[in-house]
């Protein structure tokens, strides 16, 4: 038969193949991206083991800006910090569609210059960006090859499980970078950014953030927006007040509570030109966004 001449040909090919799957299946089970300090962890898997791998409750979302600026231990709201590094308006609908966190009791949208930047480079290891084809040690080759060759160093050297563990914390900013490096940092954001414009560069976001709008409504899910501090001392992104507007329009359309806290912090609160230094300004912030949740509350 057909059928039986081909398995008998490619035997061998075949029986690759299935070992190649069973072995694969055994690492997307295993999950280390996620189970295992070997391998590097992403802001998704850190906010989780921060707070005991729990997967529901409320949230204050964003980038790299919310995760420098809310001090969750100082806060008397209590909402998970879930600032992800790149963090954008389209990974909060990926994670909400697909169920990665289950958001819940209030959810709070921190909005920067660069979350709504559809191609702003992000962390390829979320997990929303594996595709369901995709093989698992193919998906985190690049990893797997990392850990690999930590291991293969530690074993030549007769300590074959002795590693440093990945850090597991988020970055946060300490102090305050000079002006000559601010200035710098503001040159580089204008040539990678400064040309973009909300309909051409930010119309996925903006569909996100209408998508979410509409999914906080239907689930009736208490829904609150804050514009993310920038440092008063050098000029927004040419995009920064058409962006403001368009979102300001469907925020007010919807009713959704919105503090503006762009232009509220002093320099020297700051640590670069979007996140606020541990110091001083991260605690003054927690404690404006605070105020402001407990009165909507109230």
């Amino acid at each position: 038969m057909p059928i039986l001449t081909f398995l008998k040909r490619n035997r061998f090919v075949l029986a690759l193949l299935a070992l190649f799957l069973l072995v694969d299946t055994l690492f997307a089970w295993w999950h280390p991206m996620e189970n295992s300090r070997r391998f590097y962890k992403n802001d998704y898997v850190k906010t989780l083991f921060h707070h005991g791998w729990t997967r529901s409750g409320p949230v204050f979302y964003g980038n790299s800006s919310v995760t420098g600026a809310y001090m969750e231990d100082r806060s008397t709201h209590k909402l998970t910090e879930f600032g992800l590094s790149y963090g954008k308006l389209t990974d909060l609908q990926a994670i909400l569609q697909n169920s990665y966190y289950d958001v819940n009791g209030e959810l709070v949208i921190g909005i920067d210059v660069h979350t709504m930047l559809d191609k702003l480079d992000t962390d390829p290891t979320y997990p929303w960006f594996k595709r369901w084809y995709q093989p698992y040690v193919y998906a985190y080759r690049d990893y797997f090859r990392d850990s690999g060759e930590e291991l293969l160093k530690n074993t030549l050297k007769g300590q074959p499980l002795v590693y440093v563990p990945r850090w597991i914390d988020k970055e946060l900013y300490f102090g305050r970078k000079d002006d000559a490096w601010l200035a710098r940092r503001l040159a580089d954001y204008d040539k990678m950014f400064g040309w973009m414009r909300p309909d051409a560069d930010m119309s996925a976001n903006l569909a996100s953030l209408q998508w979410v709008i509409d999914y906080a409504a239907e689930h009736k899910l208490p829904l609150r927006v804050i514009w993310m501090p920038y440092h008063t001392s050098y000029e927004k992104p040419p995009y920064t007040a058409e962006l403001k507007s368009r979102v300001t329009a469907m925020l007010q359309q919807a009713n959704v509570p919105t503090l503006d806290l762009m232009d509220r912090f002093k320099p020297e609160e700051f640590h670069d030109l979007v996140h606020l230094n541990r110091e001083v300004g991260a605690p003054a912030f927690t404690k404006e966004v605070d105020a402001w949740l407990n009165g909507l509350k109230k």
